[in-house]
């Protein structure tokens, strides 16, 4: 709901203009502008399996591009975008920049991140519009997500005439701006508890916890690229592993992928699943 409000005030600001996202983007973003009847295009990622400048500078050089999607840990690879470098091309190309930071943002506290993963968490701010989702590693259970926008204006364009509701205030209402209108309020208690034991500073338990599980992260992949039966992709830029049993061929890449979650699942070892391009397929 938070990405598919951040996608609707975009498409009121910039009419007919295209949502751009990265092929590694979650399918929310594809979904959500097909609903909302938004052209949407993906954008190549690199070797990295972060959006692709190159590829991102050939859409928007067509001046159809109203709003960039930078994703911030994506939720199968957890890679995040270059953010720097978008909001510098989307100022360029008069271009909205979202950024889907569900998965990741929380990793804005651990003090050992890579220096790309460092710097395009100090430029979050600098986005339009920021969607945090809660019930990732903030501990919230689902419906806890929001959307953060850097000008409050935009809050007309929720503007509606509801006489029965919202009525006690000349000011804008926390419901009456959101697409849902309304919410419950356990999800805000629930975080406010949460947050009340667990602080979000950066020298807290919290943080301390998020750096434990990117250090383990880093540690799960030096052991798996120093074992002959095993392809890893990528090093982990948060706390997610991506790695796969070695095979001749894509295809068997993927039926030992496929045998080797099945196998985990009969252990209660629930491994993940992800799509990649046959590019990407190489060891590093």
């Amino acid at each position: 709901m938070a990405n598919m409000e951040a996608l609707w005030v975009s498409s009121q600001i910039k009419p007919g203009k295209t949502i751009v996202a990265s092929d590694q983007a979650h399918y929310t973003h594809s979904r959500i502008s097909e609903v909302l009847q938004i052209p949407f295009t993906p954008i190549a990622s690199n070797t990295e399996c972060r959006m692709d400048m190159a590829a991102l500078e050939s859409a928007v050089q067509t001046g159809d591009v109203g709003t960039i999607v930078a994703t911030l840990g994506t939720t199968g690879i957890g890679t995040t975008d270059p953010l720097p470098e978008i909001l510098a091309l989307a100022e360029c190309y008069n271009c909205r920049v979202h950024v889907d930071a569900a998965y990741g943002r929380y990793f804005i506290l651990a003090n050992n991140l890579p220096p790309q993963t460092r710097d395009a968490f100090a430029r979050i701010g600098n986005a339009d519009s920021i969607v945090i989702d809660l019930h990732k590693h903030g501990l919230q259970p689902y419906g806890c997500g929001c959307i953060l926008f850097r000008d409050p204006t935009v809050g007309a364009h929720y503007k509606h005439e509801s006489p029965y509701t919202y009525f006690t205030s000349a000011e804008l209402h926390l419901g009456e701006i959101s697409l849902e209108c309304s919410r419950a309020g356990a999800a805000a208690v629930a975080l406010w508890a949460t947050q009340q034991a667990l602080p979000l500073a950066k020298d807290g338990d919290f943080a301390s916890d998020l750096k434990k599980c990117r250090s383990v992260a880093t540690t799960l992949f030096d052991h798996l690229k120093a074992n002959d039966h095993f392809l890893t992709i990528i090093p982990p830029e948060l706390d997610i592993v991506l790695w796969a049993p070695l095979g001749e061929t894509a295809s068997e890449i993927s039926e030992r992928s496929q045998k080797m979650f099945n196998d985990a699942a009969k252990r209660d070892l629930h491994l993940a699943l992800v799509d990649l391009p046959q590019s990407l397929l190489q060891p590093h």
